[in-house]
């Protein structure tokens, strides 16, 4: 294979475990969040430093009482050489936060630095740090779900996603 190609590749795969953390987040999957770090990984968040488990503990805890989440990924760039990668990755993270008087919606949006390794041909996370670049807050405002209220929702642990069962169109 032609070392474009292969870079191609270890970018899609990089790129499909960033899309994975954001899933272990949004679903409170710890067992999914975890698998997407070396045992060896670091995290730099600044309020938070330390050895990958612990991080994935505080982001469990810290999203817990969470009514709704929701990671996105923007701009991904990828910089890779051989069995190591260093990546920029822009993020936009919705938070539905209960306060005394409802809920707040606080968006959080800033990028991720990264380092990535392989290892036994195996992408993962060695080094991840958030930088914020921006946020807002602002009282929670839901008509969709009053005019709706029928509609299909998100959840974490057993959201849909986790169903492939009902995929399948009804036999008439």
């Amino acid at each position: 294979m032609n070392d474009r190609l292969q870079t191609l590749l270890d970018k899609q795969d990089i790129y499909e475990l960033i899309c994975l953390y954001m899933r272990g987040l949004d679903r409170q999957d710890e067992t999914l969040l975890l698998s997407t770090f070396f045992e060896d990984a670091w995290c730099d968040y600044g309020f938070t430093k330390g050895p990958a488990a612990g991080f994935v503990q505080f982001c469990m805890d810290a999203l817990r009482d969470h009514a709704a989440n929701q990671h996105m990924v923007g701009n991904v760039l990828i910089d890779v050489t051989g069995d190591e990668a260093f990546g920029e990755v822009y993020f936009q993270a919705y938070h539905k936060m209960k306060t005394d008087s409802g809920f707040n919606d606080v968006t959080i949006a800033g990028r991720y630095l990264d380092r990535y390794l392989r290892r036994d041909g195996v992408w993962k996370f060695a080094y991840r740090s958030e930088v914020v670049d921006w946020s807002r807050t602002e009282p929670t405002q839901d008509p969709y779900f009053d005019l709706v209220p029928d509609g299909l929702r998100g959840g974490r642990q057993f959201d849909l996603l986790y169903r492939r069962d009902n995929r399948y169109a009804p036999e008439v």
